[in-house]
């Protein structure tokens, strides 16, 4: 799938190599195998050796790698074997606060996802956007809570989180990276939950969200798709475009250049075409 089209990243720990290739059978975009906040600290090594012989058994298998933060003592060994595995096609890097962070992990030659994490990463946004090898951000809203001292959970916090998210959104823009991942959605069995937060971040303009739980994704991706509705008044749009007139009228509304942008926005959701 196109970097621009990323829905659901899922994650699965380092020290479960037998789920990995459920994880890549689930049907979501990109896999994370997790060697950070999955594993326990008398454990990364193993999960790492896990990690290790998996991907030198699969060398088919594509999936990202969600490394241990800056300044762990383990972080350099995960970037060696990354840079070891054609198969891991980029590096989830949790906890970033700099650009300087973004440079030691990109040693691997591998995309840099960036997760922000905390009040410092959002200062440094401009900087860590704008690193060499990074694709794409996220951020973790339960850290980001935490570090700021919000009530998890509640209306207020939310409102927090929503300018955190308004400025990923600002800064992945403005250094033409790809679509940002919303955070995890951590209430696996609250599905009609995890739809509206992923409508929410939908009509945001996030790309879509990181996932804990395979089944997750297919409500992640199904809440994604634009409703009947939009599909066919996007169809009307594009139909009434002759490429020659720049302002033209559809059910009585004006349609110019930003909306018809946004009618191919629907029709490329809805995994078509929009010439």
């Amino acid at each position: 799938m196109h970097k621009s089209m990323i829905r659901s990243a899922l994650f699965v720990p380092a020290t479960r190599p037998e789920r990995i290739p459920k994880a890549l059978a689930s049907g979501a975009d990109v896999v994370i195998v997790d060697l950070e906040d999955a594993v326990h600290e008398s454990l990364k090594s193993e999960a790492r050796a896990s990690l290790d012989a998996f991907l030198a058994s699969r060398p088919d298998a594509r999936l990202l790698v969600r490394i241990n933060a800056p300044g762990h003592a383990e972080q350099a060994a995960d970037i060696a074997l990354c840079k070891r595995h054609p198969g891991v096609i980029g590096l989830l890097l949790p906890k970033v606060e700099n650009a300087e962070q973004v440079a030691q992990a990109a040693a691997s030659d591998k995309s840099i996802w960036p997760i922000i994490e905390s009040a410092e990463g959002l200062l440094q946004l401009a900087e860590i956007a704008r690193a060499a090898r990074v694709e794409r951000l996220s951020f973790g809203a339960l850290d980001l809570g935490l570090d700021l001292g919000l009530a998890s959970g509640t209306a207020a916090a939310e409102r927090i989180l929503d300018q955190a998210r308004y400025s990923i959104l600002l800064h992945s823009r403005t250094a033409n990276l790809a679509p940002p991942l919303d955070s995890v959605f951590p209430a696996i069995q609250d599905q009609a939950g995890l739809e509206r937060a992923t409508r929410d971040a939908r009509d945001m303009g996030f790309g879509g969200l990181l996932c804990i739980h395979p089944s997750q994704v297919a409500v992640v991706h199904q809440a994604l798709m634009p409703s009947n509705e939009e599909l066919d008044w996007a169809q009307r749009v594009m139909a009434a475009d002759s490429g020659g007139e720049g302002v033209f009228v559809v059910d009585g509304q004006m349609v110019d250049a930003p909306v018809l942008g946004r009618a191919r926005r629907v029709l490329q959701r809805a995994g078509g075409k929009a010439s």
